[in-house]
């Protein structure tokens, strides 16, 4: 199986973290998200253990609420000892709901409103991610106005190419995401931020991009970033204590992808970094990352049911599910590959090749094309692994079909986290 916590038992039918997936779908109906929350505790437990390993006790991994949010996930992760990330008020919301601490929140997005800024003041969050200079003046602002200092970190473009996927992306010069150093920008966006009575800035952030295997770009960063702090020392009288690397190492949806050794990246990166910090003479005292994929993704599955088994004669087989584009738009906005199953046949030879397609209108709506499973009758449910990040978090209501339920596993137990989305749910907000 791709991931070890994936089984078949005696009846033939996969099971995941000891539950029978079968029985999972006849409980919450379809579709439905399931969550391994062993798998994500381990993976939190292994970020926090290495990152205190190779850095220091205060540094600490930040949960990207981008990848999976709800209020369910928080309490897991800030129980495991994890910050986290925020992009928006709805997630910040979410966290508060769940009674996540909100200094322990970081505050990222790439145009945060006033009333964004206003909002992430008053509840209270621990630190901003200034992505640009309108920012950095506004939130200057706002913070006088409410009689506060707020700590905040400075979002830089190192200038690097991960070469991975360009939807994902997020190092080159040419980005939207933060203020570039290479065109020199960077020394205006850090002289100014210097200066704001009502801002202490602690560090800076960076982010390369995800799903990346190799530590190279991580590597480069730490020095550039370390090299730059030495910068903003000398000539803007900037000290800062405090770096953030973001997220992006890759997990595995196929058996074509690596399986990452996370400790082996964070120690590489700890090695690059200390070495550059003896260099430049910087003393850098916590260093956060920003793991959201590599702790959910491969803790998901997502179940269906099969409609239809379709074969057009000298072309291709179609499946067709009750899911689609709608909880996985992945597969149309970047033609991602999965990992596909039938769970209600886990026993049998997988050598039926087939497309899965979804229920929508519309011919891009597909999960999977040219995988083998084990040919399915209508009714079998279909397992798509590795569906824990990115999925839930883009689901929509296109077609107007309501989101589905996210179940827990853990221990050989099962429970409901998120309930499926009525049709009253849909038109809650309409006059």
């Amino acid at each position: 199986m791709l991931h070890n916590n994936l089984d078949i038992n005696k009846d033939g039918h996969l099971t995941i973290s000891g539950v029978d997936a079968i029985e999972l779908a006849k409980e919450y109906g379809t579709p439905l998200y399931v969550l391994d929350e062993d798998m994500i505790r381990e993976r939190c437990r292994t970020y926090v253990s290495e990152m205190h390993k190779y850095f220091s006790a205060d540094s600490a991994p930040l949960f990207a609420s981008k990848a999976l949010c709800f209020k369910g996930i928080y309490p897991i992760v800030e129980s495991e000892g994890l910050c986290t990330d925020v992009v928006s008020p709805g997630e910040i919301y979410t966290a508060l709901a769940a009674g996540f601490p909100p200094e322990k929140m970081f505050f990222h997005g790439t145009n945060k409103t006033d009333r964004d800024i206003e909002y992430g003041v008053e509840s209270g969050v621990g630190y901003f991610i200034i992505d640009n200079m309108n920012e950095l003046e506004s939130l200057a602002r706002i913070a006088g106005e409410h009689g506060i200092v707020q700590k905040a970190l400075l979002r830089l473009t190192c200038g690097l190419d991960p070469h991975t996927l360009e939807a994902i992306n997020t190092g080159k010069v040419d980005s939207q995401f933060g203020v570039p150093i290479d065109t020199g920008q960077a020394d205006a966006f850090v002289k100014a931020a210097a200066a704001c009575s009502n801002i202490q800035v602690v560090g800076f952030h960076s982010h390369v991009g995800s799903q990346i295997f190799e530590s190279d770009s991580f590597n480069r960063q730490a020095e550039i970033l370390v090299a730059y702090a030495a910068k903003a020392r000398d000539e803007f009288g900037l000290e800062i204590d405090t770096l953030n690397i973001g997220g992006g190492i890759g997990v595995r949806y196929t058996e074509n992808d690596p399986a990452p050794d996370i400790g082996a990246r964070v120690a590489e990166i700890a090695e690059h970094l200390n070495a550059a910090c003896e260099k430049y003479g910087v003393k850098i005292d916590r260093v956060f990352m920003e793991p959201g994929r590599s702790i959910v993704a491969e803790a998901g599955t997502t179940l269906y049911e099969t409609g239809g088994v379709k074969e057009v004669k000298g072309y291709r087989n179609y499946v067709t599910v009750d899911g689609g584009m709608t909880d996985n738009p992945r597969f149309a906005l970047y033609k991602s590959e999965y990992t596909v199953l039938n769970a209600s046949r886990a026993s049998e030879p997988a050598d039926y090749e087939v497309t899965v397609a979804g229920r929508c209108c519309e011919s891009g709506d597909r999960i999977a094309e040219g995988v083998k499973i084990a040919k399915p009758e209508r009714g079998d449910i279909i397992a798509v692994l590795t569906t824990g990040a990115y999925n839930y978090a883009m689901s929509s209501n296109y077609n107007r079909i309501p989101k589905p339920a996210i179940a827990i596993v853990s221990g050989g137990k099962h429970r409901l986290a998120v309930k499926r989305e009525s049709f009253e749910d849909m038109m809650r907000n309409e006059l």
